[in-house]
């Protein structure tokens, strides 16, 4: 049987596939993502993440050409700012207080390349209001979840101390997780690496 390669080292996405039980092996992408990115200014958010999804699967199927390939990104855009993972404590900071009382934007994609061809690929997103922050909250939670945050984009984990940060969240758990595992899941059973 084929096997399934995750193109990513993001905890997050692992533990979605683990604990759907998906037997895979995790190699992480090696991708200029800005530039990548630098070729879609006319794009969307959810087109961005997707074809960085396809560039990640990509990357890893070129030294893997008989396995399937899942690469999965995620975006954060706020008032119409696109956010990528903070540069430091100081930045993550930053970010906090820009998110204060917005809506937070979060476009994650997934993709399956195999051999030298994307065969699939889909996107989806949730929006998430963010509560009024105090600075003493976000020093108390920065205190508590930095570096970890440090390596998402949104400055949190959803399944750990992030879900303080929120009102009020419309969308798929897996998509806020940051892939939408239940798409990835149905394309898997299509390409016969899970049993249908």
């Amino acid at each position: 049987m084929t096997n399934l390669i995750l193109a990513s080292k993001s905890a997050s996405r692992r533990a979605m596939l683990d604990a759907a039980s998906v037997d895979y092996e995790a190699i992480p992408a090696d991708v200029d993502e800005r530039g990548v990115e630098e070729g879609l200014k006319a794009s969307s958010p959810s087109e961005i993440a997707e074809a960085l999804s396809v560039a990640k699967a990509a990357d890893v199927a070129k030294d893997h050409p008989q396995s399937v390939v899942l690469g999965s990104d995620s975006l954060v855009v706020v008032d119409g700012v696109r956010f990528d993972k903070p540069s430091s404590r100081e930045n993550a900071r930053e970010h906090l207080n820009f998110f204060s009382g917005k809506t937070i934007e979060l476009h994650s994609a997934a993709a399956l390349v195999r051999g030298g061809g994307c065969e699939w690929s889909h996107q989806d997103c949730a929006s998430l209001k963010v509560r009024e922050l105090s600075p003493e909250f976000i020093e108390h939670y920065l205190k508590a979840e930095w570096p970890q945050i440090g390596y998402t984009v949104g400055c949190f984990r959803i399944e750990a101390m992030g879900v303080q940060l929120f009102e009020r969240i419309e969308g798929d758990q897996f998509t806020v997780l940051g892939m939408p595992l239940l798409a990835v899941l149905g394309a898997l059973r299509e390409q016969g690496l899970l049993v249908a």
